[in-house]
Parts: structure tokens; sequence; C-alpha cells
């Protein structure tokens, strides 16, 4: 019977990351589907944290406990970020240099600089508490008319998970003092995460809105030393 339901799952999955998406996806196939993958951590109320490999997303639990066809379309968009791995975790990650390049909106973290470019960068979004924007995870400048967006342990830790296989890091950012999410992030890792605050060679600050993946690896190899 079990393999039956991992089958079925496994049909899900491919449906909803190539096939037409369904109109009449219940809550409860949602959540068996992102437990099949990884995990379904709550967050209170009728809200959930869905965990798939590296990838993050909150959804609300709705009312008529059938998914819109809006947030089907974003759970979709979730799992093909989260990639095809059904939550093996066999395969320990391995050391690894890495640079983050974060605002107060966004974390891009890239790995790998052995070679001639970055590796594929992980997207972290702050949780947004609020309910900014329909529950979605991802917030919109927009609905902060060019402040800076509040601040949320929970992005910086999600962040530290991570990093968790650097063995060395750099941060990149777009400011300096208060408004800096680099020193937010640095002031978290000294006081929740000690040696990897330690691993952290160096600290910069760019225009992000027009910084290259190019350039992110002159500013790596600017501060790392080789890995041996």
């Amino acid at each position: 019977m079990s393999e039956h339901i991992r089958h079925d799952l496994e049909l899900l999955h491919r449906s909803l990351l190539d096939g037409k998406l369904p109109r009449n996806l219940s809550w409860n196939e949602a959540i068996e589907l992102i437990r099949h993958l990884g995990h379904a951590e709550p967050q209170g109320g009728d809200e959930l944290a869905f965990v798939v490999g590296t990838q993050r997303a909150f959804f609300k639990r709705p009312h008529n406990d059938e998914l819109g066809i809006d947030e089907v379309s974003r759970l979709r968009k979730f799992l093909k970020e989260a990639g095809p791995a059904s939550g093996d975790t066999s395969h320990p990650a391995q050391p690894c240099r890495m640079v983050v390049v974060i605002d107060h909106h966004a974390a891009h973290v890239y790995q790998d600089f052995n070679d001639s470019h970055p590796g594929a960068g992980v997207t972290v979004r702050p949780y947004d508490p609020s309910n900014f924007h329909h529950h979605l995870i991802h917030r919109k400048e927009a609905h902060y008319r060019g402040e800076r967006v509040p601040e949320e342990t929970s992005f910086y830790e999600e962040i530290a998970k991570n990093l968790v296989p650097a063995v060395e890091i750099v941060l990149v950012g777009h400011a300096t003092g208060k408004s800096s999410a680099v020193e937010f992030l640095m002031n978290y890792l000294r006081l929740h995460h000690s040696d990897m605050a330690r691993r952290v060679r160096a600290t910069e600050v760019a225009d992000l809105s027009a910084l290259t993946e190019p350039e992110i690896e002159v500013i790596a190899k600017k501060h790392m030393i080789a890995v041996v």
C-alpha cells in the first residue's frame, strides 16, 4: 500500500513540474507531497513552511481545503526551484566556498569558485509575517515605498543553513551602517553561529542592481585563499 501511495505522489510531483496545473489539488495532498519530498513546518494557525532541499516557501491552508490556481502555480514554481530531489539526504553537502549577495529583500548564495564560474545560486527571502501580497513569501519592494523591509531573524537563520558547507565566505551588500543587510547578517552570525562568522573573509559594498556573476566571481577570488 505504501508503494502505491509513493507512486501516486511521484506522479503528482511530475504533473506539478511539467503537466497541466491541477484545478482540484487538496491541501492534504499538497502536504503529503511536500512531506514525501522534504518536510512541512507548522508556523502557527493555518500556515506551514514547505521545505524541499534548500528551498522554503510559506503556504496557508485555503478556506475550502482546495488550493486555488494561483497557489498551485506558486507551488509549481517552488518545486521547480527545489529541483528533482526527493528528500534524499544520504549525500552530505561537500565543503565549498560561498558568496552571499544580500539586501533586505533577498539573499543570493553562490558557491564553488574553484572553476571559472560560480555555481547555481540559492535565493532566500524573508518571511512576510503581516501577510503582505496574499501570504506570498516573495516581498515586493513597492509595498514598502522605498523603505527598508523589517528585519526577520528567520531570514538570517535560513541563510546560515545554506552556509553550513562553506569553508570561506564573502558577503556583498549595497549599503553600510544601520541600512546594511550585510551588517545584520554578520552580527547574526557572530551571535548565533560564531564558527561560521570566523569563516567570513570579507564584506564588500556593490551596486547590486547591476552586479553580474562574473563580477561576483572577481570579488570572491579577490578575498578567498586557495582551497587545498
